[in-house]
């Protein structure tokens, strides 16, 4: 009887170990560098332009936040939308195009997608597209997946639907980071011409909708202002992928 204790300590003690070491690589690493192969993470081009790119929303709290961020300093950013929150929020999801922004899909439910059949798959970009489109009149063919993972024969069968698969170059980390000035530093430092940079107007550490983006409302709003002192410009992904030097 004494051992059964015993062996559930040490299975609680892994057990924390394996969650503290995923959280250590979620915080700390990226894990869109292992994705990277086979989809548009930056575009390689010496002009200084970069994409803003916004994921999750939208959300009636933050979204028109950062839209009113982005129509005062007269910049077109790319907005990842899950279905089920352009369902939920279509008056947001319509200002956002009403205000001249690119959209793109980033699933309906805003699972990670790496087990998901190939039928589960097409049924979560094209409930989301239709959605999109019949909301904001919006055709999109930039598909994000959610926190990245994406099987080769995912991305495989996600440009047989016509899409893109778009990742980013620049990780802003602001659903884990609650310090805009360390958001703004991080990209200062680290940007180069061609980048996709990543953002987010909703959802938490722990939620997929939510979060705290007071943060992110503050650091978009320098990050421009900072950029454009280095004399950066700021298209959509769609206008930067255009700007791709062919035989890319």
């Amino acid at each position: 009887m004494k051992k059964i204790p015993k062996i559930l300590t040490i299975a609680l003690i892994i057990l924390i170990l394996i969650v503290l070491a995923i959280a250590i690589f979620t915080i700390f690493f990226d894990q869109a560098v292992l994705m990277r192969k086979g989809t548009v993470y930056r575009v390689r081009i010496a002009k200084k332009i970069v994409a803003l790119t916004f994921d999750d929303g939208p959300s009636p709290i933050w979204t028109p936040q950062i839209l009113d961020v982005l129509k005062k300093a007269n910049v077109k950013a790319t907005f990842f939308m899950t279905g089920m929150h352009v369902k939920e929020y279509p008056d947001v999801a319509r200002r956002v195009a009403k205000e001249g922004h690119e959209i793109g899909n980033h699933s309906f439910s805003h699972h990670v997608l790496l087990y998901y059949t190939k039928e589960e798959l097409k049924e979560e970009i094209l409930a989301t597209e239709a959605i999109i489109r019949n909301v904001t009149g919006q055709k999109t063919t930039l598909f994000r997946p959610p926190k990245a993972w994406l099987t080769k024969r995912e991305k495989k069968k996600i440009k047989e639907l016509g899409y893109k698969v778009v990742l980013w170059t620049l990780n802003s980390k602001d659903w884990v980071t609650f310090d805009d000035k360390y958001i703004i530093r991080y990209i200062v430092k680290n940007v180069r011409p061609g980048d996709i940079i990543l953002f987010h107007d909703s959802g938490g550490v722990f939620s997929i909708e939510g979060g705290d983006r007071h943060e992110t409302v503050l650091a978009v709003k320098r990050a421009i202002e900072k950029l454009r002192e280095q004399g950066y410009r700021f298209v959509t992904v769609g206008e930067l992928l255009k700007m791709e030097p062919k035989g890319e």
